[in-house]
């Protein structure tokens, strides 16, 4: 489980420090990246379309505020999630990238009043601008080569996605062949849905066959269209617009909206409110009266899309990150509604965090049945002073656990108290803390279970997070298979999914005479546990669960060190003020908040006994080799000073393509620092250390570049 940050009561960026800013960028990226994999990958999505929006800008301002954050890895640079390993992939020809989001009528002021100085054009010079609605569907590119479809494929990863062509096919409104004379290559793209009246129809279906109920429309279009079986997609009523474009060996007209009705002629669909608009003022009177239509139109929209109407505008405008600069969603404010507050119930997750969640009386919002919603933590709770009985205030905006936003104060029945939050874990009864930041002296927001060794909770959320797709990949060791294997005594540590089979041999009642059990899945789940006795060691890092320690460090660390014992025999000896604690620390993306929660992690003598344990039963992969020939391949390197030919980013990804390992400070580990002009500190380190210096243009011809 991830733990969550409240953007909304977060200090000030402004008063943050740099290892402040750092510690919470790494923990909003972990949890962003975990929304990410459960909306694209899994089409269910944990938190509201509002609360992701909340933490993607907090983000956003921590990088704004702290260049330094920003790197290759940063989230500001990737869109969605990777591709799903069901499918065949397809890698798009032109990004399919996203769109940035606004929240307000100054917003759009503002978006309109940047594109008019990026172009330089004043006030008063004409500059058009279409609106249309923002459908709540999944993206999806249809490639069309002679007028036929040949391929249609997924948004994914904004880079690569799956392929689903035999699925788009059963999708009646998608033409196999275009009407009239269109280019030689033409990718439309647009968002696959499905109407509230057939979803409606299709969960009687799913209840009638004792099938699980989709939460709403959008997860049910997303599950019709990734089915493997394109005969279970004929079968779900999907629909399509149109309204975009990627690669196109012609454009048949000059202008977004001419596209658009160019895509008409052709046979698609294109949706009926897109309209011309010539002012902020038009802008904002369309985004009123798509507002007003939203719960007559039948399907989804979660707000009004702006572009700029000149395609060669566009083209001088670019992208900058994940979006273009020529184009922005509006996006409408979350959907409430009242109802009571029956408990507040707390769930322990895997690194001892306390969350409250409160249980309400079932309401439906926007077209959804809600029974939870999140309370973020017992600050939240005491900021709103909420209490069981209460008449609160659910918002949601396309998500499956929404959140109270306020208190019907005046509708308190008599004799509410305040909640009192639990000072010991409900799960095993030990002391749950709030950790004092040693460096701002402030309690962490979230009260966790000190008895690690011992919670329950934490040992299957552990195990869930050890056997889930991002992790080990396990197949067939879901959640609830988790929960079961634990409670009947059968898995309690990771290294047990290891000699489950073997175990299963003598054990009475064996696994297939259980219920829920037979011969098939259970020789099915011996097989995925046995593809899984050699992992990646990436993989194998992030599957520990160590605070902190997401994907993306997980990459790194593995990418740094090589091999997992020396990473491990490296964070053993990383106290305070050592020096392995500062070659951690040094690691570009990694610092100070992951390099002392890996030595609290290897310092558990419980945990070195599991990995023993572990590591008998599983191989260690080294990830994909990086140019393991070049002449730094293996080297640690540091860049300082102000680099001429490459920036920053470019000059770390690049040593990392040559299998060097970038570093943020030099130590007695570095082995080479490529300086440029204004070079300081770091340069003046490395001639006390006898390390190498080189030029920037000596790097180039180093690396066999000239």
């Amino acid at each position: 489980m991830i733990e969550k940050t409240s953007p909304a009561h977060a200090a000030s960026v402004e008063e943050m420090t740099p290892l402040e800013a750092r510690a919470e960028h790494a923990r909003l990226g972990e949890e962003i990246a975990e929304h990410d994999r459960s909306y694209y990958q899994e089409d269910a999505p944990t938190v509201s379309d509002a609360e992701y929006d909340a933490l993607r800008r907090r983000y956003e301002e921590l990088e704004k505020a702290f260049p330094e954050l920003v790197t290759d890895e940063s989230l500001t640079k990737k869109v969605g999630a990777r591709p799903s390993e069901k499918f065949a992939k397809v890698k798009h020809a032109v990004a399919m990238l996203s769109l940035g989001n606004v929240f307000s009528n100054e917003e759009v002021e503002e978006f309109v009043a940047r594109v008019r100085r990026f172009l330089k054009r004043d006030e008063d010079s004409p500059l058009l601008f279409t609106a249309e609605p923002k459908i709540d569907g999944l993206s999806c590119s249809l490639r069309y080569e002679r007028g036929r479809l040949v391929q249609a494929a997924t948004r994914g990863d904004g880079y690569e996605g799956e392929d689903v062509t035999a699925n788009i096919k059963t999708i009646g409104e998608i033409p196999e062949k275009l009407h009239g004379e269109v280019p030689e290559i033409l990718e439309i793209r647009g968002e696959v849905y499905m109407t509230h009246e057939d979803f409606a129809a299709l969960n009687e279906r799913q209840k009638a066959a004792g099938k699980p109920l989709f939460a709403n429309p959008r997860n049910a279009a997303a599950g019709s269209l990734r089915q493997l079986d394109s005969r279970i997609t004929a079968q779900r009523p999907l629909h399509f617009f149109a309204y975009a474009w990627g690669e196109a060996s012609a454009l048949p007209a000059k202008t977004q909206m001419g596209v658009l009705d160019a895509f008409k002629d052709y046979g698609l669909r294109v949706n009926p409110l897109a309209k011309i608009c010539g002012s902020v003022d038009d802008m904002l009177a369309h985004y009123r009266e798509i507002e007003s239509r939203r719960a007559t139109l039948g399907y989804d929209i979660d707000g009004v899309v702006y572009k700029v109407d000149d395609i060669a505008l566009q083209e001088r405008l670019g992208f900058v990150s994940r979006a273009p600069r020529w184009a922005v969603a509006h996006k409408f404010p979350a959907e409430r509604a009242t109802t009571i507050l029956r408990a507040i119930e707390i769930n322990v997750g895997r690194t001892g965090a306390l969350t409250p969640i409160a249980r309400l009386e079932p309401v439906t919002v926007g077209g959804v049945v809600v029974s939870n919603a999140t309370l973020h933590n017992e600050d939240e709770i005491a900021r709103k002073d909420v209490r069981v009985g209460d008449t609160v205030v659910v918002q949601r905006a396309g998500d499956v656990i929404p959140q109270i936003v306020e208190v019907v104060k005046e509708k308190r029945p008599e004799g509410a108290k305040p909640y009192a939050f639990p000072h010991v874990c409900p799960r095993c009864g030990s002391a749950a803390v709030r950790e004092i930041d040693e460096k701002t002296g402030e309690a962490d927001a979230v009260r966790r279970c000190t008895g690690s060794l011992v919670c329950p909770a934490q040992a299957v959320e552990r195990l869930k997070h050890f056997a889930s797709r991002n992790a080990m990949d396990i197949e067939g060791l879901g959640d609830k298979q988790i929960e079961f294997f634990y409670d009947e005594g059968l898995i309690k540590t990771a290294s047990d999914i290891f000699t489950l089979a073997e175990r299963d041999a003598h054990m009475s009642p064996r696994l297939i005479e259980r219920e829920g059990y037979g011969e098939t899945s259970v020789r099915n789940l011996f097989a995925a546990i046995e593809a899984r006795r050699a992992v990646p060691v990436n993989r194998f890092i992030y599957a520990l669960g160590v605070r902190h320690v997401g994907e993306t460090n997980a990459r790194r660390l593995a990418r740094h060190f090589g091999d997992f014992s020396s990473l491990r025999e490296t964070a053993r000896e990383a106290a305070p003020g050592s020096e392995a604690r500062a070659r951690i620390d040094s690691i570009d993306g990694v610092g100070a908040v992951v390099a002392e929660a890996l030595y609290d992690f290897f310092a558990e003598p419980h945990n070195e006994r599991e990995l023993d344990a572990l590591l008998q039963h599983v191989s260690l992969e080294p990830m994909p080799a990086v140019a393991s020939t070049s002449p730094v391949a293996g080297k640690t390197v540091v860049f300082t000073g102000a680099l001429e030919r490459l920036t920053r980013d470019e000059a770390k990804a690049q040593a990392e393509r040559f299998g060097a390992h970038v570093a943020g400070s030099v130590s007695k580990k570095t082995d080479l620092v490529v300086a440029g002009p204004g070079a300081g500190s770091k340069l003046k380190k490395a001639a006390e250390l006898g390390i190498e210096v080189i030029s920037e243009d000596e790097w180039f011809i180093r690396t066999g570049q000239g």
